[in-house]
């Protein structure tokens, strides 16, 4: 990754964010958190509605970003996804952060907040369902449907790709609920793609695997009763 020079305005910027978290502490969300096997090196319990609106106090910045990924708390690196100039984020950093994700509430903010504002977003969406760890593939698919939710204007060829890669992350169970979501968004968003993804659940149901016939079941179900808001449209 680039390393940049610290600046004054960052560092300020940077430590009053440090202390706001800490003023905000939840031991009980933390311990509900764990509970429900949501481990983080550092968790301070602040929601993610509350790290918005504190967001939204403060001028996005790369560098601050940067600084606060570096941190690892847990809410350091949901304000790092929120802050980050999309434009200034490279491919380098984007692998580097998504290799490190430990919790799929992380990789989902990322996805959600910043990859999918990236000029590289389409590219690393189907690059990394090919990842070997499983929260690698998780951002891949989640940033599938990010962008079929987001990108209004993108033609549907852009997402023709998506279909080859979710045909064979639909085998792997742990990803069901992930992939249910963006095929929906994909099938929802024209006649071309809701036809692609009803034969996608299609070839899900042709699977071995219990889950995927099930999954291919409950797409197809949905899917089949979105196409008829189609009918007549074109």
């Amino acid at each position: 990754m680039n390393f940049l020079l610290d600046s004054p305005e960052a560092e300020k910027d940077y430590q009053q964010l440090l202390s706001e978290i800490q003023l905000r502490r939840n031991g009980e969300v933390v311990a509900s958190m764990k509970r429900h096997g949501l481990e983080y090196k550092m968790s301070w319990g602040v929601s993610v509605a509350e790290l918005r609106e504190l967001a939204r106090e403060f001028k996005p910045g790369h560098l601050l970003a940067l600084k606060l990924w570096n941190k690892q708390w847990r809410e350091t690196m949901i304000l790092a996804t929120l802050l980050d100039e999309p434009e200034k984020v490279t491919e380098e950093q984007m692998d580097f952060w998504t290799k490190s994700f430990e919790t799929h509430e992380i990789a989902e903010q990322a996805s959600a907040h910043l990859w999918v504002k990236t000029k590289f977003a389409f590219v690393k969406a189907l690059e990394w369902c090919r990842g070997k760890k499983h929260l690698v593939r998780f951002t891949g698919v989640h940033l599938m449907g990010r962008l079929a939710l987001t990108q209004k204007s993108a033609i549907d060829e852009m997402f023709e790709p998506f279909f080859e890669e979710l045909a064979v992350v639909g085998k792997d169970p742990r990803l069901n609920g992930v992939i249910y979501r963006a095929v929906i968004a994909l099938g929802t968003r024209s006649k071309w793609l809701n036809e692609q993804s009803v034969e996608l659940a299609k070839t899900f149901q042709l699977c071995e695997q219990e889950d995927a016939i099930k999954l291919g079941e409950i797409l197809l179900d949905e899917l089949t009763a979105a196409s008829v808001s189609f009918d007549g449209s074109e």
